[in-house]
């Protein structure tokens, strides 16, 4: 997971150091060790990520000094308040596992199992999906929270990170089945406080949407939120006319995008992969053309760039001259979901994980790129578009290969930036723009005016039209909600992005980006905890 080069360049530096500690030198060693196994469990590759960037984390601390106001100490008083910061950050604070009976349509009964977990609450509420699979454990739950917690932290979402699921396929129910499964899901959610405006707020994940979000929100309002004005920002991710908000379908996917963009758009990177900065003639393949997937498509496309893979459950397609992504988005909504027989593509039994290609989106489950397939991948960015695609083994294998993998931390971090957006546009009770919509229009139409009148005084004529461009008039109205989510998700991703980079440069970490992000978010998780007073007991 980290350059050749740097990891080793970094050992040295430190364990040279007079001042570095026991403990920083116990953390560098785990940096081996962490990823031996080759198949290790979500959780375990969470806390791998975790470790590796650990040692880099808590030697800046060591030596940065305390933030002001803070209460003086000692260096071994310091040094343990940083471990012990450090290990609260890593497990997860509370885990739920419930079970309970729902009545199926024919009348026979059936146990659900269903899970919460929250990793952090150095931010509250907490935050993080609910999904709907039959893979669905509490290893998963765990790992994913705690994935949340730092790619909050990454994008500076101030939510302390938490994940849920049902252990369900989704499709082998009724939509009555579903109601009333996710219905009884929220109120033992409520019973147990792991869900509120204030408390913790999932969103939609794999195999939910809206329609699930809206009956969570409902159900939440009628037990536990009864009379709580804010009820409805339990969750986010609902439809627009309850409370949701314009761009969260595509949040995710247009993040996927943004952050690509990033990083392609820098000249350094692209060197280091063999690449010519730009979108523009870029060829890539997506794995997974649900929502994440499909619109990481679309706004490729229209950035120049030339789908030419698409892998789903169902079959691989693949088209050399480029696959149009709307044309393959109807085809599936026309042909009960499935990608088969695409007149625009043909199927094809090649793992296009493996195909060659510019940019590779990992958009479906965890652990895809493996130590038994890394040395095959041959395109030049992994982008990832899912949670966990990447084992630690096969991440060591990437980057000794020369391949730029943007890592989920950040990457898929749209989805709950925007979601973030829908909460603050909750518990404000007013959507974004609505005070302001009209104020700019006129001030824009009194702005011609100026102009106007000024060009007619200087050159004594009357009348001077003005003819404002078409850019000018579409805009003239000032921003919409869409406009103003899809400018804030472009600012965050783009921020975060120079964060890292940052980062990566700091401590010559290559093309290990993921350990930049770490690094990034456990910094900022630890100052949230020292500025608050955390302490021990």
């Amino acid at each position: 997971m980290f350059g050749v080069q740097s990891v080793s360049t970094i050992r040295a530096a430190l364990f040279r150091s007079t001042k570095c500690l026991p403990a920083v030198q116990n953390a560098i060693a785990k940096m081996s060790t962490s990823s031996d196994s080759q198949d290790p469990s979500f959780t375990k590759m969470c806390e791998g990520f975790f470790e590796n960037a650990r040692s880099y984390v808590e030697h800046r601390l060591l030596t940065k000094p305390d933030p002001p106001g803070h209460r003086p100490e000692n260096f071994e008083e310091k040094k343990h308040r940083i471990k012990g910061t450090l290990d609260v950050m890593k497990p997860c604070a509370d885990v739920l596992s419930i079970m309970f009976p729902v009545k199926r349509d024919n009348g026979e009964f059936e146990i659900i199992q269903g899970y919460r977990a929250q990793h952090s609450h150095h931010r509250t509420p907490c935050k993080g999906g609910i999904r709907y699979s039959e893979d669905v454990d509490i290893d998963e739950v765990q790992a994913l929270a705690t994935l949340m917690t730092f790619k909050c932290a990454v994008v500076d979402v101030p939510f302390g990170g938490a994940k849920g699921g049902i252990k369900i396929r989704p499709s082998k129910y009724s939509q009555h089945e579903l109601e009333r499964i996710t219905r009884r899901f929220t109120v033992e959610l409520a019973k147990k406080n792991f869900i509120g405006p204030g408390l913790d707020v999932p969103a939609p994940d794999m195999g939910t949407g809206e329609r699930e979000m809206s009956w969570i929100a409902d159900s939440f309002d009628m037990t536990l939120g009864y009379g709580n004005m804010n009820a409805y920002a339990c969750v986010t991710g609902k439809p627009i006319y309850l409370g949701g908000i314009h761009g969260r379908i595509s949040a995710t996917g247009r993040g996927v995008f943004h952050g690509i963009e990033n990083f392609l758009s820098s000249e350094k990177y692209c060197k280091l992969v063999g690449l010519e900065p730009g979108l523009r003639g870029k060829t890539f393949i997506v794995q997974g053309f649900g929502n994440v997937g499909l619109h990481t498509c679309r706004y490729l496309h229209r950035a120049g760039a030339r789908c030419i893979g698409v892998m789903e459950r169902d079959g691989n397609i693949y088209n050399k001259d480029g696959i149009d992504p709307k044309e393959l988005e109807d085809y599936k909504l026309d042909n009960n979901g499935s990608i088969k027989g695409f007149p625009g593509a043909k199927m094809t039994e090649e793992n296009l994980l493996e195909a060659e290609c510019d940019i590779l989106v990992p958009a479906a489950n965890e652990k895809q790129i493996t130590i038994k397939n890394a040395h095959k991948i041959q395109a030049k960015v992994i982008a990832e578009g899912a949670n966990g695609p990447t084992t630690p083994a096969a991440e060591k294998v990437l980057i000794k290969n020369e391949k730029l993998v943007i890592p989920d931390l950040y990457l898929n971090a749209g989805g709950v930036t925007v979601s973030y957006f829908e909460w603050l546009k909750n518990i404000n009770h007013v959507s974004f723009g609505r005070l302001t919509w009209k104020y700019e229009k006129e001030a824009n139409f009194n702005l011609l005016a100026s102009v106007q009148e000024s060009l007619e005084n200087h050159f004594k004529q009357h009348p001077i039209p003005i003819k404002p461009s078409a850019e000018f008039i579409s805009k003239i109205a000032g921003a919409s909600e869409r406009d103003i989510v899809h400018s804030g998700l472009e600012f965050t991703m783009e921020r975060s992005a120079k964060q890292i980079m940052r980062c990566a440069e700091e401590y010559n970490l290559g093309l290990d980006i993921r350990t930049a992000a770490y690094i990034v978010s456990m910094e900022k998780v630890y100052n949230t905890y020292t500025v608050a007073g955390f302490t021990f007991t």
